[in-house]
């Protein structure tokens, strides 16, 4: 692998869970390779509390967490996506926009912990169970040999990792 830092954004409605939990993992787990980024087509404009509160639990820094809209990624001098990828049927249903560079791009859409309801036990057991889907996930983006595969065989990998439960 060369010695490029490849920009990846994780896309959903809200951005107020499910993105910010893999722009957490990967912003850790990616160090030195990845540029980690999340956004929402219709940011509920606060990170959900269970979101911060699972990332902490496990040792992992929120203070880049803030709830946005893609816009912000559109707009001249926004970093050039490599990556992007869907977390919520959502964002996957709706028309993105035309990124600059045409960015690698798959669905690895998860169920909503914040649509979670019950006690506080099982609202953090959603969060936790969709950081291990995530988490799986990106495990398995990062095990990629990105430099060595052609597009269609790097789409049909990013696919074959959102399909994965």
């Amino acid at each position: 692998m060369g010695n490029k830092i490849y920009n990846v954004l994780f896309l959903c409605t809200g951005n107020s869970a499910r993105s910010i939990i893999a722009e957490a993992i990967l912003k850790e787990k990616g160090k030195g390779r990845f540029e980690s980024y999340s956004a929402g087509s219709n940011p509920t404009g606060q990170v959900n509390p269970y979101s911060i509160k699972h990332l902490k639990s496990i040792g992992i820094d929120t203070s880049f967490a803030r709830s946005k809209t893609w816009d912000e990624f559109e707009s001249e001098g926004a970093p050039k996506m490599d990556f992007i990828f869907t977390v919520c049927d959502s964002a996957a249903n709706e028309t993105c926009p035309v990124w600059p560079g045409n960015p690698a791009s798959a669905h690895w859409g998860i169920p909503d912990p914040a649509s979670a309801t019950g006690s506080d036990d099982e609202i953090s057991r959603a969060f936790a169970t969709a950081y291990e889907q995530m988490d799986n996930r990106i495990s398995a983006f990062l095990k990629l040999p990105i430099d060595d595969l052609s597009a269609s065989e790097l789409k049909q990998e990013l696919k074959a990792i959102g399909a994965k439960s």
